[in-house]
């Protein structure tokens, strides 16, 4: 389960490699790609 999350976090190209400087947008990038990978296994759970 781990190794499919981070394998999909790697998809969102900001996160793979950290262009911003200060710490908390790149915190705030990662827990947006989380939300959006949430919302899709959500989506795909009560089709």
């Amino acid at each position: 389960m781990v190794e499919q999350t981070i394998a999909l976090l790697h998809w969102f190209g900001r996160l793979r490699i950290r262009w911003e400087i200060r710490d908390d947008i790149h915190e705030a990038f990662l827990k947006l790609a989380c939300s959006l990978i949430c919302w899709r296994r959500l989506q795909t759970a009560f089709r």
